[in-house]
């Protein structure tokens, strides 16, 4: 099949041609997005191999299907940027990748903690310029500390199992309770609680209409002063990160952001972590 792969990079063309070697596919690679603009470039295409900021609303799939599109295969988890309802109207096939590895994840996860945690960004600029000051560099125990956990899906479980090693209490929200939570030790309840007792609070839940901007001025108020906010989930689950920022600095010092491209890793630290290193395993 003749496929137009965007918003491709020269690691993407390398493991393409790696893995298309078996199948003989004709993979025409493109580094720009998929949009309205870009449309041309996909002309005439059966198939599109898209990623996360990819367009494909109503309008460039029906033009797309005009020209004989028959499959569109997202190189990623969430399709949200994708009119599925037009999509299934035109006969056009979607696929996705069903899951990463929820280790590649869930360790990730709790390498963020750690660098927020003992300021590991901080020490090692520090260090490069030859300064070994302590200050401003002091952490605290994961051993005892309470971590709110929203999502306990694949990748939420293998996190909470991670950080039951370090001693933490678990709790978790999730609108479908896992017995496999419950028999490590972790306890369900419902989100205020989370946010007046965590210390660490981790979002592993999907993008849906009643997850959007579930993290916002009124979560944030609730939390205790100083919570750590992690999300390897999907960035609009929190508000833009100029509210998020501004909704209350002093509880929430220390916050990172690690999903889609089109949101920036960002920090109340400025931490500079690469989006999407998160998947970046071997055994992802």
């Amino acid at each position: 099949m003749r496929i137009a792969v965007f918003s491709t990079k020269p690691y993407d063309r390398r493991f393409f041609e790696s893995a298309n070697a078996e199948f003989g596919h004709e993979l025409h690679f493109f580094e720009p997005r998929l949009t309205h603009e870009t449309l041309p470039l996909a002309t005439g295409f059966p198939g599109v191999c898209v990623f996360v900021n990819d367009v494909l609303d109503a309008t460039v799939l029906q033009q797309l299907a005009n020209e004989g599109l028959r499959l569109v295969a997202l190189r990623c988890a969430g399709f949200n940027n994708v009119d599925v309802p037009t999509a299934d109207r035109l006969g056009v096939t979607v696929v996705r990748v069903p899951a990463y590895s929820p280790h590649a994840v869930a360790e990730h996860t709790v390498g963020m903690m750690l660098s927020l945690n003992r300021k590991l960004h901080r020490a090692y600029g520090r260090v490069r310029e030859g300064n070994f000051a302590l200050d401003g560099l002091l952490g605290f125990d994961m051993n005892g500390r309470t971590v709110g956990l929203i999502g306990t899906g694949k990748i939420g479980l293998v996190t909470a199992g991670i950080l039951k090693g370090f001693g933490c209490r678990l709790l978790a929200y999730d609108l479908y309770p896992n017995d496999q939570l419950t028999a490590m030790g972790g306890q369900y309840v419902d989100l205020p609680e989370i946010y007046a007792e965590a210390d660490i609070i981790s979002l592993h839940c999907p993008l849906t209409a009643e997850t959007h901007h579930l993290i916002d001025e009124q979560a944030v108020n609730q939390m205790k002063p100083g919570v750590m906010l992690v999300n390897t989930s999907r960035a609009p689950l929190l508000i833009p990160a100029p509210r998020l920022r501004a909704s209350n600095p002093a509880r929430l010092k220390r916050w990172e952001s690690m999903s889609m491209k089109k949101s920036r890793s960002y920090s109340s630290r400025t931490i500079p972590i690469k989006c999407w290193s998160t998947m970046c395993s071997r055994d992802c």
